[in-house]
């Protein structure tokens, strides 16, 4: 009897409407590089592998001819080595604005996009490989896929669809609107004074992101991505004051909208964007950590209205910068990614709590008893703190 044929490798095949998985990588001089964070624009993903050898080496050499399309505003270029000596011999290197190298030594992101099969090799067995380009639009879908060929014209042809392309905030033609609501009124003058006189009179201090360390959520101090003060409320009679807004002015909306019954509510501050910080928020996701993964909706009410700059917007989506009106309320899921343009004049006092459901909640719950303590039993991050539940 003869022997079964060795299966055939199986590759992800990827085509124009999927979406792009989202990964973590090592790029040169950026240990963590999250590809979500660069929604917004155009990218070119160049599966070239390596370039030790003509096929791989002519695709680099094709992107360098056509350098001028990657500015990270409208297109950035991205190529995947799966060669560790083209990093060790500087046989490629980033070039920014623009154009960046992925070092996958892991194949984990050739295995996701299809130029690795799903399963590895057998020992002493080659790796078989796909080489392709695939172009990403700004809300990281695929746009169109190029397999590779030997001649430069076949190259050329992935630069001129980018060539062609229109504005990346009208890449379906018009306008894509953000999932947002904006509601009006949440708080009334009053309280958004008092808020603002409580901010006043403490100063804030200066907070920072949470990201994942060695398998922890940390929080980090980066000025370069984000430069805001907060202050902590700890008065429970306002917290339920402003429980009880949130209960009778947003939820019934999420609930009609979203189909989620909000039930938890979390992190009482007023955060605070000024001029003389260069106050901002780069593009960022409010629960891509363990810890900050029971987050559904961010809502973010202005107290202020004497500031400019400090619009938040939604890249995926548009470059539309939302400027609220002092009390009303810009609402989003916590999954889009958004951003806080730097504030030019004045200062943005803010009211930013998260709220979430009871599924939410069970995630929190299971996250925190996995998390790994300090010696003296507190969370391993300031975000951790027990929630407050929105009133009945």
């Amino acid at each position: 009897m003869n022997a079964p044929d060795a299966a055939q490798p199986v590759f992800t095949r990827l085509m124009p409407g999927d979406p792009a998985p989202w990964f973590f990588q090592r790029c040169q001089g950026l240990p963590r590089f999250v590809f979500d964070s660069i929604a917004g624009r155009y990218v070119v993903l160049c599966f070239y592998l390596t370039a030790e050898d003509a096929q791989g080496r002519g695709a680099v050499d094709a992107m360098l001819r056509n350098r001028s399309l990657f500015d990270d505003d409208r297109a950035s270029f991205f190529g995947i080595s799966l060669d560790p000596r083209d990093e060790a011999t500087r046989r490629v290197s980033d070039s920014l604005p623009g154009v960046r190298f992925v070092w996958d030594f892991d194949e984990s992101v050739a295995r996701q996009y299809g130029a690795r099969p799903l399963q590895a090799a057998a020992a002493g067995e080659p790796a078989p490989s796909r080489r392709f380009w695939m172009v990403v639009d700004p809300t990281l879908h695929v746009l169109a896929v190029f397999p590779f060929g030997t001649a430069d014209e076949q190259h050329q042809a992935v630069f001129d669809l980018v060539r062609r392309l229109p504005p990346p905030d009208r890449f379906a033609g018009f306008e894509i609107p953000a999932p947002i609501l904006i509601l009006p009124n949440v708080l009334e003058p009053q309280l958004c004074r008092r808020l603002i006189d409580l901010y006043d009179a403490d100063g804030g201090s200066e907070t920072g992101v949470m990201r994942q360390k060695e398998g922890q959520t940390v929080g980090v101090i980066d000025a370069s991505f984000k430069r805001r003060k907060d202050y902590t409320i700890t008065d429970q009679e306002l917290i339920a004051v402003l429980q009880q807004r949130v209960k009778r002015r947003v939820a019934p909306e999420i609930e009609k909208l979203f189909f989620m019954p909000i039930t938890r509510m979390e992190r009482y501050i007023v955060g605070c964007y000024t001029a003389e910080d260069g106050g901002h928020f780069r593009p960022h996701r409010d629960n891509k950590t363990p810890l900050t993964a029971h987050r559904r909706f961010a809502v973010s009410v202005n107290l202020n209205a004497e500031f400019d700059g400090g619009e938040v917007s939604f890249p995926e989506y548009n470059r539309r910068g939302h400027k609220a009106p002092p009390g009303w309320a810009v609402i989003f899921p916590c999954a889009i990614l958004h951003a806080v343009s730097q504030v030019t004049r004045g200062r943005r006092y803010a009211f930013l709590p998260f709220i979430y459901d009871d599924a939410g909640a069970r995630i929190r719950a299971t996250n925190l008893r996995e998390a790994q303590p300090q010696p003296d039993g507190a969370p391993t991050n300031p975000e951790a703190a027990p929630p407050q539940p929105v009133a009945p």
